[in-house]
């Protein structure tokens, strides 16, 4: 690396300042393992492709919070635990009810989620805390997207998962196994990631010995920033920008004049991966699928045509952002609420790293490396 000084502190010393800690290990981990040039990620010792073919997000939870896979016992347990805190309290559903319409999802997500500490048995453990926040996240989401349209608050049942009531109260009617499960993989799929921004912002508050609600507000509000959460919404919104041209839309030159432009393209690359998301693999074949069946084969094909000019011509693949915003469309959801579903699957990792940090804490604190200048002479304030 060439010498690069400043205020004659040379800098190429010390290769990841201001890079964002590239390359820099903080954290040893037992929650997932990422192999960015294979394409590799397992979560507690199960390869994503396994889970996404036959865990459900309760067993994920689970499995995240322990380190190893629920017996039937003891995941009928956690599903009734989820299931008996899925309400909110009436000052929260109050705030949802009455705040501007017009409000980021996830800056009310956000919000909501900071006020259920003032709510929580003060005597409940990490556990029964992590159990709280994730149950409800769900409800928070449908209930302010059904208040912002004007329609009655759909209440959580007491029965079925995660995914089956999420979908029932933001569309007030019982989903199909198909919409069930897709959702479901989508919460499998999206649960853990290494260590992210999120998690960063997690494990940091974490370590200062703050409590799990402040930790996961942390975390959201992460998660809220469109170089984190918010890829999949962009690339929903590009599409849809296609989609206003019709019949002349054309993905494989509007890719190639963003690129002459030098304008990003949301939903491609990705700060680990240098092969294909591995969790793309699946919510492509989930967007094929769901897009033949409610008559959104277009954006589909517009997809497939963008991905293969970017492999192309700048030799990049989509990432999970990218089919995940047509998959979350064909089902029905709408642009801004991606992120938000994100937060709601993302609850299980964040919670989990939130433990491991706990088990065996020591306060983060990095050190800056100072470049200005030292010992300036004070100037009166008259004479500056």
């Amino acid at each position: 690396m060439a010498e690069q000084k400043i205020n004659n502190i040379d800098v190429s010393e010390y290769p990841h300042i201001n890079r964002g800690l590239d390359g820099i290990v903080a954290f040893s981990t037992t929650k997932s393992s990422i192999d960015g040039k294979t394409g590799e990620l397992i979560f507690s010792g199960y390869h994503i492709e396994t889970l996404a073919e036959n865990a459900t997000f309760e067993e994920l939870c689970f499995l995240l919070w322990n380190d190893r896979l629920p017996n039937k016992k003891e995941l009928d347990e956690l599903n009734q635990k989820l299931r008996s805190k899925r309400n909110l309290p009436e000052p929260v559903l109050n705030y949802i009810k009455t705040t501007n319409k017009k409000a980021e999802p996830m800056s009310v997500l956000r919000t909501s989620v900071s006020m259920l500490a003032d709510f929580q048995d003060s005597e409940a453990n990490d556990t029964e805390n992590a159990i709280a926040i994730t149950a409800k996240i769900p409800t928070i989401i449908a209930a302010f997207d059904r208040a912002r349209k004007g329609k009655e608050i759909v209440a959580p049942l007491k029965i079925g998962s995660t995914a089956y009531n999420f979908l029932y109260m933001l569309n007030g009617e019982k989903p199909g196994q198909a919409a069930e499960r897709t959702m479901d993989l989508c919460l499998v799929i999206h649960a853990e990631h290494g260590m992210n921004a999120s998690t960063f912002t997690c494990r940091t508050i974490c370590a200062t010995e703050s409590d799990m609600f402040s930790a996961v507000t942390g975390a959201i509000g992460a998660l809220k920033g469109p170089l984190h959460g918010g890829a999949n919404t962009a690339v929903m919104n590009t599409l849809l920008t296609l989609k206003e041209q019709d019949e002349v839309a054309d993905p494989i030159a509007f890719t190639k004049e963003k690129l002459e432009n030098k304008e990003k393209i949301m939903g491609f690359g990705h700060r680990v991966y240098k092969v294909f998301d591995p969790r793309a693999v699946h919510l492509r074949k989930m967007s094929k699928e769901l897009s033949e069946e409610t008559g959104h084969e277009y954006l589909y094909k517009w997809s497939e045509a963008m991905v293969k000019t970017m492999k192309d011509e700048k030799n990049i693949d989509p990432n999970v952002d990218f089919f995940s915003a047509t998959v979350y469309y064909s089902m029905g959801i709408q642009p801004d609420l991606y992120t938000c579903i994100f937060a709601m699957s993302r609850v299980a990792g964040w919670t989990a790293h939130f433990f491991e940090q706990k088990a065996n804490n020591r306060l983060i604190r990095p050190r800056a490396l100072y470049v200005a200048e030292k010992n300036k002479d004070w100037v009166p304030v008259e004479e500056r």
